[in-house]
């Protein structure tokens, strides 16, 4: 694992060219998922390690990417903190139980680490399958997104309920948060402990907030978990929507590296960052939709951007859609791996 790219780039250390893996990686966008799906729930893939496992492996097999992300989801803490949670095709997920009061947030429960004993298991599994060829990052959802669901009950364009208990019941607020990023930091060292070799936290809504709502709701929460990962070895990874905006801050929190949505010059916001903090990103998603003379080309004009920077690890500002055409990425993949400085 020395020798993986990933891994010296997550650490700031120079690389050949930049390794390659994309959010979604491992999703709707592939006929071989779809296969694996209509046979299954999606909880019932993320609860059954030989499932979860085989997912995880199709972007190893099928694209040759350089790091593997557990398939899972942003969610489970929250289920296994006591949300009823389910998942609906066209709809997504669903809380039937949403936070709101004081006393739902006090039938929170935080020692879960029993309930989410599957990701564990599904970690050991995938671990076995890569057998050392590439490493495989554990994630989890920041406790501002993980709260937003909550307390919306489900997906929200606006995030208004949840906006309205940030200020108007902030105590309230801290609570649950305090509460989700207990159980996120001792759910993210289970992976470490299971065998992961980094680690992401996804902020997928903090966009959504103003700068101080963001510093006092998300980022102080995001700081404390970080604080709290047994993380000698295990590069951890910061990723939100708005962190073109949020990465100086990001940054605070001590994370090896901050991934960058495609809102800003990539360059740019590396420079702004403390020394041996790596970026991770930005190439916009819907560029895959593109001719591949557009991919490859949008491709190499941000590698050649980033040209002897250390610390640079190749993605999208944020994940595949369903319908981009497995070909682009398979093509985008390749273009990458035969990129060198």
């Amino acid at each position: 694992m020395e020798d993986s790219l990933f891994l010296k780039a997550a650490f700031s250390q120079k690389t050949e060219r930049p390794p390659v893996w994309m959010m979604r990686q491992a999703g709707r966008f592939m006929p071989q998922y779809w296969e694996i799906k209509n046979k299954y729930s999606f909880l019932e893939m993320c609860k059954t390690p030989e499932i979860a496992a085989d997912v995880t492996m199709l972007p190893v097999d099928l694209l040759d990417i350089d790091a593997a992300i557990l398939f899972s989801d942003i969610l489970v803490t929250g289920e296994a903190m006591g949300g009823d949670l389910s998942f609906t095709q066209g709809v997504g997920p669903k809380f039937a139980n949403p936070v709101r009061t004081q006393a739902d947030v006090d039938n929170l429960s935080v020692n879960v680490l029993d309930r989410l004993q599957y990701v564990a298991d599904a970690i050991k599994v995938i671990q076995q399958r890569l057998n050392g060829r590439i490493p495989l990052i554990g994630f989890a959802g920041a406790p501002f997104t993980v709260m937003s669901y909550l307390v919306e009950g489900g997906s929200s364009r606006d995030f208004k309920l949840t906006k309205l208990m940030l200020h108007n019941q902030p105590e309230l607020a801290h609570q649950l948060l305090s509460k989700i990023a207990q159980v996120t930091a001792d759910y993210l060292n289970l992976q470490i402990e299971a065998g992961v070799n980094a680690v992401q936290i996804f902020d997928s809504w903090a966009q959504a907030l103003a700068w101080d709502d963001y510093k006092e709701f998300s980022h102080n929460y995001i700081a404390e978990i970080i604080s709290k990962l047994n993380r000698k070895d295990i590069p951890v990874i910061s990723f939100c929507k708005g962190s073109s905006v949020f990465a100086p801050l990001m940054a605070e929190a001590k994370p090896d590296v901050v991934s960058i949505d495609w809102n800003v010059d990539l360059l740019d916001i590396k420079r702004r960052l403390p020394q041996g903090v790596a970026v991770q990103g930005n190439l916009d998603p819907h560029i895959l939709y593109a001719d591949k003379k557009v991919i490859k080309d949008r491709i190499h004009r941000l590698f050649d951007r980033m040209k002897n920077e250390p610390g640079f690890i190749f993605n999208l500002g944020h994940g595949i859609m369903p319908d981009i055409p497995f070909d682009n990425v398979k093509y985008a993949v390749e273009v990458i791996k035969e990129y060198s400085y």
